[in-house]
């Protein structure tokens, strides 16, 4: 028990250490328990946060931080529509088609399976394989279901999209706005000593900005890439299956090789075996391998590389308890952690010295 008892007093005898971690859990604490709640909020701060990057670019050229708001902002609503009225009817289309064809799709993958028990029939029989896809039809009826009732939304699921599309755009406004005002008031709650906190934010600001910004900048040219090309190749779902590429960059080391799935199924059930299903993986591997060794590198340079198994644990952690947005943030996430156990003080930082005694004057 004093073990412990020392261990607390060393670590946390520092107010600078307290104040953050006060900080840290409180800033947890809102976004676990009301994050449901401050969604419009969140979503809204992070589009300014990602458009605030442009916006300074705009004034370092000379254009007043008011027009460089009124342009960006603008720019954003077009993007905004452009998703509402073609690119979200484009992939709903898509969504429904594959699971329309999913059936068809499992048939004909039981009836090419079922020739495995005449081959290998000490591995696998007949009944092993109708018991798979026994579970794998459940699976998707399942899955159909979840997408109609998606489709079919309720009265009230249409009016909370509606009052979003309403309330983000605006808070994106007021964001990029009263910016310095905003973060004047926020500070004004926070104690005036708070080095420390100031320290590993400046840290991580930073690192969150160029991650958040070439990650999705990755995320967009891997979709329009991938997309155009599955068009000119012929391949079905094209919009879809880019969507899928251009998303499974944010899953270090396993989205690229998950993605790889959904395209080669499609492509296998759209030609079967031959020269277009090869030329598909054909280009798919080269878009991975651009992707990998130069698109990633050279969007997100500035961000401090991380171990791939910090990687893959801030994956699994974060990504359980926030779903998407968790993976969307799990590096970012993944680089605070890194920056606070950077700052934070050493042993000789938080207890002082012992005193050295005063030498005798007898003996001197």
């Amino acid at each position: 028990m004093q073990l412990i008892k020392t261990w607390f007093q060393r670590q946390f005898g520092n107010p600078q250490v307290v104040i953050l971690m006060v900080l840290l859990l409180t800033g947890f604490g809102v976004i676990y328990f009301l994050g449901k709640m401050l969604v419009p909020f969140f979503a809204g701060l992070i589009i300014a946060y990602l458009l605030d990057g442009v916006v300074k670019h705009l004034t370092k050229r000379g254009v007043p931080r008011l027009l460089a708001v009124i342009l960006v902002f603008l720019f954003f609503m077009l993007i905004l529509l452009f998703s509402i009225f073609w690119l979200v009817p484009q992939l709903t289309k898509q969504v429904t088609q594959l699971v329309q064809q999913l059936p068809n799709m499992i048939s004909e993958t039981q009836n090419l399976l079922l020739q495995l028990p005449e081959h290998y029939p000490k591995f696998i029989s007949e009944e092993q394989v109708y018991e798979i896809f026994s579970v794998i039809r459940g699976e998707v009826g399942k899955l159909a279901q979840n997408i109609l009732s998606i489709s079919v939304a309720s009265v009230m699921g249409l009016i909370t999209l509606l009052v979003y599309l309403i309330i983000v755009p605006l808070l994106v406004f007021f964001f990029l706005m009263d910016k310095e005002k905003i973060i004047g008031w926020f500070s004004g709650f926070l104690p005036r000593d708070r080095s420390l906190a100031v320290q590993v934010w400046e840290d991580v600001n930073i690192q969150i900005a160029n991650y958040i910004r070439g990650k999705t900048w990755e995320i967009i040219i891997v979709w329009i890439v991938t997309f155009l090309v599955f068009t000119l190749l012929k391949l079905q779902y094209a919009m879809l299956l880019g969507a899928i590429v251009g998303f499974s960059v944010l899953i270090p080391y396993v989205g690229a090789a998950v993605a790889t799935i959904p395209v080669a199924m499609v492509a296998y059930f759209q030609w079967g075996i031959g020269s277009e299903l090869v030329w598909v993986l054909i280009v798919y591997a080269i878009i991975q391998m651009i992707d990998g060794n130069v698109l990633a590198p050279l969007l997100l340079a500035e961000v401090v590389d991380i171990h791939p198994v910090a990687v893959i644990a801030s994956i699994l952690v974060f990504g359980g308890l926030w779903g998407f947005v968790g993976i969307f943030f799990a590096i970012p996430l993944a680089t605070l952690i890194q920056a606070i156990i950077k700052a934070w003080p050493a042993y000789e930082d938080i207890v002082p010295p012992e005193p050295v005694p005063a030498a005798d004057p007898e003996n001197s």
